[in-house]
């Protein structure tokens, strides 16, 4: 079925410690276009998310936004420097020895020296990090999709509609298309016995150009082809697998084969229709702008 360029999903949750957000939209392109923005310190998951985007998505420019927190203090340590402590604590020492104090060294007074004491940021495992993302990311993802697939049911019922106006406008040019010629040679007979007055017509001259005509309006082929063309889109709105690039040139196509039959036949009738159908096509081109 049918898929929107057009999606949003997002989803929280805590995995073994780590409170994860992702979310995701997108809007439509013409290629995959995939943003991430994320913490500098987790930038080594940007690939495996990007790689995860991939493999749901074909087409649309998305901005994905990826939040991971810990509890507070479980992502650093407090580590001391031995040395650096023994020496404050027998400085101290010898001053109370050398001028007569009273030795009342604590650890509150040794922990007055901040910097004895060192922050280092705890290393965490990548891989542990990934087993809490991951799902976070596949949850936002599912609900990114169904949005796709809810706005592709619309665009389907359009596009559906739209190709049955399509086969009605060219079965009533096919019909017209028949009586054409038959048309053409009587206005031409007419106009030649007003001109020629009272002498008689060369018959076989008029049905030599009768025929040179025929083959200059006749809309066989391009009716045969525009039915084709109406057949595939049909088929393509009703696969699974991506086709928006594929329904563009397919667009193009319906709008060629209608532009020469107007071209060719100037019938009044068929003239009026294809104008209707090149509304159509404008709006169905308009419509699969947005289909993956």
């Amino acid at each position: 079925m049918l898929k929107s360029m057009t999606g949003y999903g997002r989803h929280s949750d805590e995995i073994d410690g780590f409170e994860v957000t992702f979310e995701l939209r997108s809007v439509n392109n013409r290629y995959l276009d995939v943003n991430i923005r994320l913490p500098r310190v987790y930038g080594y998951l940007e690939e495996k998310i990007k790689k995860a985007i991939q493999k749901r998505a074909a087409r649309g420019k998305v901005d994905a936004f990826l939040s991971i927190e810990r509890p507070q203090g479980d992502t650093a340590e407090i580590a001391l420097d031995e040395g650096l402590t023994r020496q404050y604590v027998e400085a101290l020492k010898k001053i109370a020895q050398d001028h007569g104090l009273r030795d009342d060294i604590s650890v509150s007074t040794v922990a007055r020296f901040s910097d004895i004491f060192a922050k280092k940021v705890k290393e965490e495992d990548a891989d542990a990090v990934w087993r809490a993302v991951e799902p976070v990311v596949e949850k936002a993802l599912d609900a990114f999709i169904a949005m796709r697939q809810r706005e592709g049911e619309s665009l389907f019922s359009d596009l559906d509609s739209r190709l049955d106006k399509m086969e009605s406008i060219l079965s009533q040019i096919r019909s017209h298309s028949a009586v054409a010629v038959d048309e053409y040679r009587k206005k031409m007979e007419a106009r030649l016995k007003e001109f020629l007055e009272d002498r008689q017509i060369d018959e076989n001259r008029l049905l030599t150009e009768v025929g040179i005509i025929a083959d200059k309006i006749d809309t066989g082929e391009e009716i045969t082809r525009l039915a084709s063309h109406i057949s595939q889109f049909r088929a393509l709105i009703r696969q699974d697998t991506p086709s928006g690039r594929t329904m563009d040139f397919l667009t193009q196509e319906l709008n060629r084969e209608v532009n020469t039959i107007g071209s060719k036949c100037s019938m009044l009738e068929i003239t009026t229709l294809v104008i209707d159908a090149k509304n159509e096509i404008e709006r169905i081109r308009e419509q699969i702008q947005n289909i993956e």
